[in-house]
């Protein structure tokens, strides 16, 4: 992995919503690898750096709201020439419950808005990190849902998952994709 982009919305308001889950992961990150993040308005964003050279990983939480997200991915890809599958996004996921989580390469945006402007901007060959957040069950209410807080116990179980996440990061970082992912669906 040399860039790890997580999804969410920038400002206060929504600081402890559900959609800003990716968020919360890159910024799990930053703090496990002592990586301070920064605005970089080239990159539409809130950029950092693990490691140098070969090593280097780079982290982004795109400024430009969830679906506008591509503009800040494509734009930090193309700069440091960062190929698609060399991409992890971290995001929300409605169809998974709170603390499940599943790692994918590839497939469509199911819906998500962040996804679908990623992809318009470089296409779907993107590992994919899901974080479950439920699903209220209506799909009416999915855009109030996403931009909830979660209740006590679907945030602990969010933060369960973020840190089973955390936990294979190595791995994900040393591209050793499948054993990283035996892992994370094997709870416990």
């Amino acid at each position: 992995m040399r860039l790890v982009v997580g999804l969410g919305n920038p400002g206060r308001e929504y600081e402890g919503t559900r959609h800003n889950a990716g968020f919360w992961f890159v910024d799990g990150l930053a703090r496990a690898e002592g990586v301070q993040l920064r605005m970089e308005s080239r990159f539409h964003g809130v950029i950092g750096r693990i490691g140098r050279g070969d090593d280097e990983c780079w982290l982004l939480e795109p400024s430009t709201f969830m679906n506008a997200s591509g503009r800040a991915v494509g734009a930090l890809a193309r700069f440091y020439k960062i190929l698609p599958h060399e991409i992890l996004v971290v995001h929300d996921e409605l169809d998974l419950p709170p603390g499940g989580v599943k790692l994918k390469r590839g497939g469509g945006a199911a819906g998500h808005n962040g996804l679908k402007d990623i992809i318009a901007n470089l296409g779907q060959d993107f590992w994919r990190l899901r974080l479950g957040i439920g699903h209220p069950g209506d799909r009416a209410q999915v855009i109030n849902f996403v931009l909830q807080a979660p209740r006590r116990e679907e945030q602990d179980a969010i933060d369960e998952a973020i840190d089973r996440s955390l936990a294979v990061w190595p791995l994900l970082h040393a591209d050793k994709l499948e054993e990283a992912t035996m892992k994370l669906h094997t709870k416990g």
